[in-house]
């Protein structure tokens, strides 16, 4: 990894009606590394992938791309770079898997590069090969959900950002999952902060994680430290 910050988050708060979603947290995402958030229901984890890619509204604190000054908004967040797939498996089910590539791709103006780009998705997800004319909505949960992560390859993010990748999944297509986001960070230097629960297979691809509680960061660093300090049974167990 680099020494460049690609992006910093810097005592984000984000409000929804009296409840804090985010009080004050701060997470830098290097390049070229897998960032996890970690933490119970309610911790502030999707509202900090939101917020950093315009879709939560941030009440107060500053968004750095490159150690310039942001203000987020999903759009122009697209433009730079990011990439946001949801949490569910949101595919559109009644259009085929092409359709639903080619909809990925609506930032890109040439055809010819878009043909391009869903043929290097293609080849990291052969599954999806298979049933390129196949409506989505036919797929199996892990195809649906290898799908997602495609289309949000197909702006060639330099940030891709998962919220619950694993969420509804069988283990075995849950370790395959695993492997290709490890792979696309690999292969294609993309940078990955992720939202999960799975701690098991989350820990064996993040070079670093943050723990979120109450909307506040309690704990940074390599997976195998937080695991060996005890932290997250802490904040599981609602002991921090």
């Amino acid at each position: 990894m680099s020494d460049e910050k690609l992006l910093k988050l810097q005592d984000i708060h984000v409000h929804y009606g009296g409840v804090k979603a985010l009080d004050g947290a701060s997470v830098v995402i290097d390049e070229n590394e897998i960032v996890a958030l970690m933490g119970p229901n309610g911790a502030g984890k999707s509202t900090l992938i939101k917020a950093l890619f315009g879709i939560a509204p941030i009440e107060s604190g500053k968004v750095f791309w490159h150690e310039k000054e942001i203000s987020p908004i999903a759009r122009e967040m697209i433009d730079r770079g990011v990439s946001y797939v949801p949490q569910g498996r949101r595919v559109f089910s009644s259009l085929s898997v092409l359709e639903n590539l080619e909809i990925g791709a609506y930032t890109v103006s040439s055809k010819n590069e878009v043909k391009e780009r869903i043929s290097e998705v293609l080849d990291l997800f052969p599954a999806l090969k298979l049933k390129i004319n196949d409506k989505s909505g036919h797929l199996s949960g892990g195809q649906q959900q290898m799908l997602a992560i495609a289309r949000g390859l197909m702006t060639d993010p330099r940030l891709l950002l998962l919220d619950e990748p694993s969420i509804g999944l069988a283990p075995k297509i849950v370790k395959e999952v695993f492997e290709k986001i490890r792979h696309i960070n690999e292969v294609r230097k993309t940078s990955i902060v992720i939202v999960e629960h799975n701690l098991k297979s989350v820990n064996e691809i993040a070079h670093r994680t943050y723990v979120l509680d109450k909307g506040k960061v309690v704990a940074e660093g390599k997976p195998k430290e937080l695991v060996d300090s005890g932290i997250l049974e802490k904040v599981f167990l609602g002991l921090v």
